[in-house]
């Protein structure tokens, strides 16, 4: 995620991060200042034609759509928006329910219980270490070092989040088993245990169920042959000017949709996704002070 300080305003009018819509639209943007210069050289200096009234009922038709295509992209950009706060929220409780065991856990444990509390310091931060992991799709390993006998070796061919959850839900079993722990213990345990595969789930679920593709592909077909027929409609108002003001129209809704496509996953690492690596860090420290 880009770190920025959203009071000062100018800086990002001059800075181009790597991400920059601008930068990425380049391509696109020079060949459609072709087109729109083609267009009007044709009807205003080879063909010479004069605005007549089928131009001034493409130019209602576009203004129209303006509004359509206005009305479509703020529902695309909002429930685009609305997933990536909701990744959000669900690393934020995953910090909170971390914390907050491992807060329980240091209360319970006899202070001469090493074992289990190095256990609990290592398996607690490698559920988000793994987590991040494997919402973004890569071969997820183990992250720690010093490994304890009852950790041992993560099969990266199954679920990895729900193999460390297993072994925390596990240990806590046993504890209760052994009478280390007492029945109304493991009850004020269970709510951050159950968090774990909750939290887990929900953040599958935003990462598996992207925005419909017929909505999505139906917005892109629009925003195309609404740019390309802007030149018929204005360039007997503005002239040659008609080349930057399409350009910039076509930008304005490209850029939304490339911003709204980036944060529907929130989870994918790129510049604007959230920083699951940093708060699964952040996780590991925090655990490690409360044990």
């Amino acid at each position: 995620m880009l770190s920025y300080d959203p009071k000062t305003w100018f800086t990002f009018i001059f800075r181009v991060p790597k991400s920059d819509t601008a930068r990425r639209l380049a391509p696109l943007m020079v060949g459609l200042a072709a087109y729109a210069w083609l267009i009007a050289f044709l009807e205003l200096e080879y063909w010479k034609l004069s605005e007549d009234n089928r131009i001034s009922n493409l130019t209602v038709i576009h203004t129209l759509l303006g509004f359509v295509i206005s009305l479509l992209m703020v529902f695309r950009t909002n429930s685009a928006y609305d997933r990536w706060w909701e990744g959000r929220r669900l690393w934020g409780s995953l910090v909170n329910n971390s914390r907050n065991l491992a807060l329980k856990l240091n209360s319970m444990l006899e202070p001469t219980d090493e074992a289990s509390r190095v256990f609990f310091k290592q398996t607690i931060p490698l559920f988000a270490s793994t987590l991040a992991t494997h919402l973004r799709s890569e071969d997820t390993r183990m992250a720690l070092d010093e490994r304890l006998p009852e950790i041992g070796e993560l099969d990266p061919a199954r679920h990895v989040p729900n193999q460390v959850a297993s072994l925390i839900f596990g240990r806590v079993h046993r504890m209760y088993t052994e009478n280390r722990i007492r029945d109304g213990q493991l009850l004020a345990l269970n709510p951050e245990l159950q968090s774990l595969a909750d939290i887990c789930g929900a953040c599958e679920r935003i990462k598996n169920t992207p925005i419909p593709y017929s909505y999505s592909s139906f917005l892109r077909k629009f925003i195309f042959f609404y740019v390309m027929t802007l030149p018929f409609g204005y360039v007997f108002a503005l002239g040659y000017w008609m080349i930057p003001v399409q350009v910039f129209v076509f930008y304005v809704l490209a850029s939304l949709e490339l911003i709204a496509e980036e944060i529907e996953d929130p989870f994918d690492g790129d510049t604007n996704d959230l920083p699951t690596r940093k708060i699964a860090e952040s996780i590991e420290r925090h655990v490690a002070e409360l044990l």
